[in-house]
């Protein structure tokens, strides 16, 4: 079972004794108002698979309280009615074969009545068959991408919890790490096609309300679906821990309708559009820092942290003159690549290796490459706001142009 934290309705008399439950140890506990809302169930089921699972979930509460009830109950009926100090003696007719035989056959016809339906659900989630659209999902450290083949189309969708929240200097709001700022959109009505992997490590994209959990492995494509019934945002999580990010990676889902799809994938067309024609053009330094800044903090901040202090032996600072202590192999990769002085100092050093570090990543580190996850524009904006802030006055203005002959 898991948490869910939404109003759900209650279906059959399993989910109602469940919920009469909850309250009760919630009156028991001396629950306040926060914990009002929990209801120890799953999410409001919004596919057919879902559901599935959702009443496959109930049968198997039943079977197991149905049995649980039996085997207890002549359990402590038989040792208070038929104890010691009674006179009884022991049973003699363990060595029955017709009590063997009902005790082997009954849990086989139990296996049996929960096997069929559970092996028709498993079946029925692989049939990805006469799907009208198909998203590729990319697992990074720490975010999604999202492509949507046939329209043309694709984006990055990052954590989007503000980090004052984060570090706990204001109030955590209802979705908490659970907010992006480009949700994936889709059609309700629609059968879609979900083909996920990753690109660094093992993530799993998981949607509750879909019954959707598959894992995402680097060099393999494992294929999932969904039909969404009902409008509306649904939320996730990366559920495999991924490193020190794997909290950061929420998954949210809106579902629209069909004509509203149309008018989003229109939409999307054009900022794409857009955004090709800012790596053409010359921007200015005011706009590359503040551009920069939310590329940072989207895309960097995890490791470098949002102040640039990094972390200790795993993370360089951005810091200028700020020393850094790690394996000797890392060192030397930096120091090859002008980022430290020889006494572990950080320095900016050349613009062409901070580009081509932010480009290429630095191999045998964690410092990924960022080439298919930044446009040119990003690169030279994020590149420019690091070379000045962070204590760093080196006053230098890169353009996308420059981005793009490194590239």
């Amino acid at each position: 079972m898991s948490l869910s934290f939404r109003n759900e309705k209650s279906s059959g008399l399993l989910t109602v004794a469940r919920a009469r439950f909850a309250a009760a140890m919630a009156l028991l506990l001396g629950a306040g108002p926060a914990s009002a809302g929990i209801r120890w169930n799953f999410q409001t089921p919004v596919t057919p698979i879902a559901r599935q699972i959702y009443h496959l979930q109930d049968l198997m509460f039943g079977v197991c309280v149905v049995i649980f009830v039996i085997v207890f109950g002549v359990m402590f009926y038989s040792i208070f009615a038929h104890r010691k100090s009674k006179g009884h003696k022991p049973a003699t007719f363990h060595q029955s074969t017709t009590i063997e035989v009902i005790w082997t056959v009954i849990p086989f016809l139990i296996l049996v009545a929960v096997a069929v339906p559970a092996t028709a659900t498993l079946l029925k989630m692989e049939n990805t068959s006469d799907s009208a659209l198909t998203v590729r999902v990319t697992g990074y450290q720490w975010k999604w991408h999202y492509d949507y083949p046939a329209q043309g189309i694709g984006f990055f969708s990052d954590l989007s919890t503000p980090v004052a929240q984060i570090e706990n200097q204001e109030p955590k709001n209802r979705h908490y790490l659970l907010q992006v700022d480009h949700p994936l959109v889709l059609p309700v009505g629609e059968k879609i096609r979900f083909q996920i992997t990753a690109k660094d490590v093992i993530h799993s994209w998981w949607v509750p309300s879909f019954g959707v959990k598959t894992d995402a492995i680097p060099g393999f494509v494992n294929q999932s679906w969904a039909e969404i019934d009902v409008p509306g945002t649904y939320r996730g999580q990366c559920t495999e821990l991924c490193g020190m990010g794997h909290a950061f990676m929420p998954v949210v889902v809106k579902a629209v309708s069909q004509a509203d799809f149309k008018k989003w994938v229109a939409a999307q067309k054009a900022l794409m559009v857009a955004s090709a024609a800012g790596d053409n053009t010359t921007w200015t330094e005011a706009d590359l820092l503040s551009h920069g800044k939310a590329v940072f903090a989207a895309n960097c901040s995890a490791c470098h942290q949002i102040n640039g202090q990094g972390i200790a032996g795993t993370f360089p600072p951005l810091s200028a003159g700020k020393p850094f202590s790690a394996a000797p192999a890392m060192l030397q990769k930096l120091r090859h690549r002008g980022f430290l002085t020889a006494g572990g100092h950080v320095v900016m050093g050349p613009v062409k290796n901070h580009l081509r570090i932010v480009l290429h990543g630095i191999a045998g580190t964690p410092m990924p490459s960022f080439s298919g996850q930044l446009s040119n524009a990003d690169i030279a904006a994020v590149v420019t706001y690091e070379r000045n802030a962070f204590g760093n006055h080196t006053g230098d203005v890169i353009q996308p142009a420059q981005v793009a002959v490194l590239r």
